[in-house]
């Protein structure tokens, strides 16, 4: 006798989510590496940072050709963070100056965190678009995942704001004795805590997905929500 339909097992949850973020931290990774390889060969912090940013623009091009030829789709929000890097990663090549790469964190992100909150404010639900994918959550869910993605875009692009200050970090240094202190070195390695940040929240967002499922019948990927600037 066949088994009930509805005894099948689950499908085995799909891999393409594991390997963008696997991309993601690479892109970040050669990114990070190249920046020190460069300082550790005498170049200064400006000049590393612009050479470094070549592995930054690589990483955006083999993000985006991820979700299209291993992922058969492309969502919103990678084309935005992808084209974001690409954008300011080519002006930082073209012109030699830093300073476009550091404000590509600005910019994304307060750009997501104005289309979250004011979608939101207009009962709209922006990050379930932004996404190109359901999570089977409810509308609630929803609601709280946007308002807090869109705190938590607000407070990196000011927090960026902040770190890219060569004036800010400079006086920073001053007072902590550590008058030598690079600004790109401190830009770079912010860069860093910001990719463990990202992590840790999206991976805080697990109970509120999980408690407000409205179907267990296809895969849950709880990590869909992920801030965009853990990419390149």
């Amino acid at each position: 006798m066949n088994e009930p339909a509805d005894s099948a097992p689950p499908p085995a949850p799909k891999k393409e989510s594991n390997l963008r973020q696997l991309v993601d931290f690479g892109g970040l990774l050669a990114f990070g590496l190249a920046f020190l390889v460069f300082r550790l060969r005498g170049l200064e912090g400006d000049a590393a940072l612009v050479n470094a940013t070549w592995f930054l623009v690589a990483g955006s091009a083999v993000g985006v050709a991820v979700g299209l030829i291993v992922e058969k789709r492309l969502a919103l929000l990678p084309l935005l963070v992808g084209g974001f890097a690409l954008v300011f990663g080519l002006l930082t090549l073209l012109t030699g100056d830093g300073l476009w790469v550091k404000l590509k964190v600005t910019i994304l992100n307060a750009s997501l965190a104005v289309a979250l909150l004011g979608g939101l404010w207009l009962g709209k639900q922006p990050l379930r678009a932004l996404l190109g994918t359901v999570i089977p959550i409810n509308d609630r869910a929803w609601r709280i995942l946007t308002f807090r993605y869109g705190l938590f875009f607000l407070c990196v692009a000011i927090t960026n704001e902040l770190v890219r200050s060569e004036a800010l970090v400079g006086w920073a240094a001053q007072r902590l004795g550590r008058g030598d202190l690079d600004p790109a070195d401190v830009w770079v390695s912010f860069r860093g805590v910001l990719w463990v940040a990202s992590s840790a929240f999206g991976l805080s967002q697990i109970p509120l997905i999980m408690r407000n499922l409205t179907s267990t019948d296809q895969p849950v990927d709880p990590m869909a929500p992920a801030e965009p600037d853990r990419a390149p």
